[in-house]
């Protein structure tokens, strides 16, 4: 059973080992930095759908809500907010570029929570719609276009924008740092607060829920709200580190955010998982995707690489759910 929960780390373990073995200086300090910086997008989007997969619900619209905040931003710093009927355009600072951002990519969250709590939609399919329809607004915002210059302009007051996705703290990126804050957030909010119990109680069993008095729309509408908030966070740090913003920014990303939960030991079912386990979940993913570009593997064998880890990690949480069940079971007995 040990061996089962820590299955994650002994597969990222594995994958160091093996690929310091084939690919020289695969474990240098630039090279790791590197990968950390690729790990950082799967890991924040990942998190964010570990609070959704927890309560039993999924979030395929992170992807293109990654993209769709990415040209939120772009817009806000390459053109300003146009007040047509004033003649006027208004300029803000990255401060606050990065505020309002983050706010939309809640809101689009909270349309996915609503449609599901009030409406009744299976997520699903309320969040495969809010894939297409974010995309689709996405590629709408520039006629299909890039936002191609982010850098900002000192008479607009909005430079800057480049150190969230290039700046450095003691040596590592900043992106790095921002994964670490929003993983220490997540955690605590999950081991240590009254919502993050609920979340648990909601997924392991939301009648039961309901009935102790848990308010699980309400859950259910804020884990979409910290999906939706993590996507457009992600979105800010892919367009700050390209200096531009491109409306198909994060095609199929949401594969990989489920990918990393899983793999983390996030079960499908709800009820079971961890931040830690997600950004670990993250990392493998990770190493095995820049590894392999590293040996030269051909990007058809690396779908099916990938595509296959993700199908091992879904028949190992479905193993580990029966044992535990049996041996609950047998602790009753």
């Amino acid at each position: 059973m040990v061996l089962l929960k820590g299955r994650t780390f002994i597969a990222l373990i594995l994958l160091l080992i093996i690929f310091s073995m084939l690919i020289p200086n695969f474990l240098s300090p630039h090279n790791l930095i590197l990968i950390s910086k690729h790990v950082v997008l799967y890991a924040i989007l990942g998190i964010g759908m570990t609070f959704v997969i927890v309560t039993g619900g999924i979030d395929l619209s992170v992807g293109s809500i990654v993209g769709l905040s990415a040209m939120f931003a772009g817009g806000l710093i390459y053109e300003g907010l146009v007040l047509d009927p004033f003649g006027v355009t208004i300029y803000f600072s990255i401060i606050n570029v990065i505020l309002l951002t983050l706010i939309f990519g809640a809101l689009i969250g909270s349309v996915n929570g609503f449609m599901i709590t009030k409406f009744n939609v299976p997520p699903f399919i309320a969040t495969l719609g809010m894939l297409y329809v974010a995309r689709g607004f996405a590629l709408l915002r520039s006629e299909g276009s890039t936002f191609p210059n982010l850098s900002g302009t000192a008479e607009h007051g909005n430079t800057g924008f480049s150190i969230l996705g290039s700046g450095t703290v003691l040596g590592l990126p900043l992106s790095i740092w921002i994964m670490v804050l929003i993983g220490v957030i997540a955690a605590y909010i999950f081991k240590k607060t009254p919502f993050g119990w609920h979340i648990f109680a909601v997924g392991g069993n939301e009648k039961a829920a309901d009935i102790s008095g848990v308010r699980v729309n309400k859950v259910k509408l804020l884990v979409y709200m910290v999906s939706g908030l993590c996507a457009a966070m992600v979105g800010l740090i892919v367009a700050s580190q390209l200096g531009a913003a491109h409306p198909a920014t994060g095609e199929t990303w949401e594969l990989n955010a489920i990918a990393a939960t899983v793999l983390g030991g996030t079960s499908l079912a709800g009820g079971r998982g961890s931040i830690g386990g997600t950004i670990m979940g993250a990392f493998v993913i990770g190493v095995l995707s820049d590894g392999m570009v590293m040996m030269g593997v051909s990007e058809f064998w690396q779908m099916v690489i990938t595509g296959g880890v993700i199908v091992l990690a879904v028949i190992v949480d479905q193993f580990q759910g029966r044992l535990q069940h049996k041996m609950a079971l047998e602790q009753r007995v």
